[in-house]
């Protein structure tokens, strides 16, 4: 553990700005977290906004803890692998299971899964998150691309950011969504009064984030089946803006009702098709994954119930690839 202490000599300027001043060697973001983390004192108290206003003559003390060095391992955990070829595997994601290795994560993740699956993965996302072009949440299900090398990696990345790979959700909402399509644009970024959560933000204190949205069917006033399209992709987008909608996705434990209805162990939040050209040949690709076995009994029960038609929901209950 490494302890350092500065005196401001002029005031005026933001925490995370000075501390980067004093410490060229270290990331703002790095810095920031450290900040938030509680790992910063100035004056003798613990701050944790990046934007404090530093005064002069105040005296601040960073503690920066050791670094742990840790490599993923691979393990031998089933995957439901849909498609792959040299430059490029489809992968299935259960729910429950962590994308990557990293807060305190470092075993039973699907990069895990990969290095024990596959023959090689992309070296772009260093030891820690081989192969990972995006991720979908723990507890979301559903479909997610991994590059099995660096050129494959930059061109998935690259039509992520050019919004040519089209990433379309189904959930099941809470109550009756009355619009029956739409898109939400907002500014995401963390919650000012629970850093564990991303929130819905002023323009300009966030991240835009993009979500078009169409209502796919009504279960009486007391649940809405929809489908959602990424336009962007930050943190949670989907759950927060259903919840900017007035209409969280059933079973969220973060953003959802504190009861719940259904006896499930997350969102209703499933990441149904992805669409994607290949890094070599240019082929235009598609991959479909059927709603996970919770999801589908849901979904039954709810057209059994309410008289809804439940042959018209095929594509999402029987497995079309």
């Amino acid at each position: 553990m490494d302890k350092r202490f500065f005196v401001a000599e002029e005031g005026g300027k933001r925490l995370d700005s000075f501390l980067s001043e004093q410490l060229e060697e270290f990331t703002r973001s790095r810095l920031k977290k450290l900040i938030e983390e509680g790992q910063v004192c100035v004056n003798g108290k613990a701050v944790t906004k990046a934007g404090a206003e530093i005064k002069a003559a105040d005296e601040v003390a960073i503690v920066i803890p050791d670094a742990v060095e840790y490599e993923a391992k691979p393990e031998n955990i089933p995957l439901d692998i849909v498609y792959q070829d040299d430059d490029l595997a489809v992968v299935n994601k259960p729910q429950g299971m962590t994308v990557h290795v990293g807060n305190g994560n470092f075993e039973g993740t699907l990069v895990n899964a990969l290095l024990y699956a596959l023959d090689h993965l992309s070296g772009i996302g260093g030891v820690l998150r081989p192969g990972i072009v995006h991720r979908i949440d723990k507890d979301t299900t559903g479909l997610l691309v991994v590059a099995k090398n660096d050129k494959a990696h930059v061109s998935l990345a690259g039509q992520i950011a050019q919004k040519t790979c089209h990433r379309t959700y189904y959930a099941l909402l809470e109550g009756e969504l009355k619009k029956e399509s739409g898109r939400i644009v907002t500014d995401i970024g963390r919650s000012p009064n629970d850093r564990l959560k991303m929130s819905v933000l002023p323009d300009g204190k966030g991240k835009i984030a993009v979500t078009d949205f169409e209502t796919v069917a009504h279960f009486g006033q007391e649940f809405t089946l929809c489908r959602f399209v990424l336009q962007t992709g930050r943190t949670h987008q989907i759950r927060v803006h259903a919840k900017h909608l007035g209409h969280p996705v059933v079973g969220d434990p973060v953003y959802g009702y504190k009861k719940q209805k259904f006896d499930v162990n997350g969102q209703l939040l499933h990441a149904w098709q992805l669409e994607l050209d290949h890094p070599t040949t240019g082929a235009r690709m598609t991959f479909n994954a059927t709603l996970p076995p919770i999801f589908c009994q849901i979904l039954q029960k709810l057209c059994k119930q309410y008289g809804v038609d439940v042959a018209q929901f095929s594509p999402l209950i029987e497995k079309k690839v």
